[in-house]
């Protein structure tokens, strides 16, 4: 369907789904500290990709999709006054290319030696070479696969929701009357589309870097005597190009939320918001300061 309701259910059915994976990941977590050794299956590789991929679903595929994917398909037409998004085949493409993701993701688990246990800010060179515990050949692979699929159809979405803001709102709805959940979400997507394409450049270098033996974030490795042949990369590289990513990562999940909250009060205190005008200015400086912190 192309309808912006519909893929709305299906972006939170489908973080729902995911989340819930993370769920089942942390509750194994937890038992490990409460009970350690109790259990044989939890070894500490297993530990590893089980923190590893309980962060980067709940981060990514669970936050994100769901405040900008879920509620954004819902509340900006409603808000703006338009019928649909702009686009809506390529609002429906970015939710299968999302949903893609997902699935790449959870196949991860029955790859040979699991998913990745590279920790969710994936560093090198740890997730890069094998016999490390984030350098398993296939899960490392997926996990970059996903989040490149991801980053894809993000971007299509994305780019909807900021020409659906821009260009189709009601006659007499200006910019400074849209609602404070609109601001959010449309604040939020316009730092994803600026931070987004970091993370996207890093996964593809690690990407080359553990397929086809490129050296973007390998350093110069001596191993009994002998340097390999993985030379002249950096791993601090490809920190500032993920940090690039994840310092705004967290407004973008909390700006929608400031929006929807603010509209709640404003509504069931049946007032209008003091300081409407302060108020936007406020979170389009979070959005900009976000990038600096």
């Amino acid at each position: 369907s192309q309808d912006a309701k519909v893929i709305a259910v299906q972006y939170s059915a489908t973080a729902t789904a995911i989340g819930l994976v993370a769920l089942v990941l942390s509750w194994l977590m937890r038992l490990q500290l409460g009970f350690p050794g109790t259990f044989d299956f939890i070894t500490p590789e297993a530990y590893y990709q089980f923190i590893t991929m309980h962060g980067m679903i709940m981060v990514i595929y669970l936050l994100t999709a769901l405040f900008l994917g879920g509620f954004g398909n819902y509340l900006i037409p409603l808000m703006v006054g338009a019928r649909d998004m702009v686009f809506p085949y390529v609002n429906m493409l970015s939710y299968w290319i999302y949903l893609l993701a997902v699935l790449v993701l959870v196949s991860s688990f029955f790859a040979p030696g699991g998913p990745t246990g590279a920790g969710w800010t994936l560093y090198p060179p740890q997730a890069i070479m094998t016999g490390t515990p984030g350098g398993q050949d296939w899960g490392i692979i997926l996990m970059l696969s996903s989040l490149i699929l991801f980053i894809v159809g993000f971007t299509m979405g994305g780019l909807n929701y900021v020409v659906t803001v821009l260009q189709a709102r009601t006659r007499g709805m200006t910019m400074m009357r849209l609602p404070l959940t609109v601001w959010g979400i449309f604040t939020a997507t316009v730092m994803a589309l600026l931070a987004f394409p970091a993370l996207f450049v890093a996964c593809v270098m690690m990407l080359l870097d553990r397929a086809l033996g490129t050296s973007f974030f390998m350093p110069a490795i001596v191993e009994m005597g002998e340097q390999l042949q993985h030379n002249g990369g950096s791993p601090i590289l490809f920190q500032h190009l993920f940090w690039f990513f994840g310092h705004p990562e967290v407004y973008i999940v909390a700006l929608p939320a400031f929006g929807i909250v603010s509209d709640l009060i404003s509504t069931h205190a049946r007032k209008n918001i003091f300081g409407y005008r302060m108020m936007v200015w406020a979170i389009v400086a979070i959005g900009a300061l976000s990038f600096v912190v």
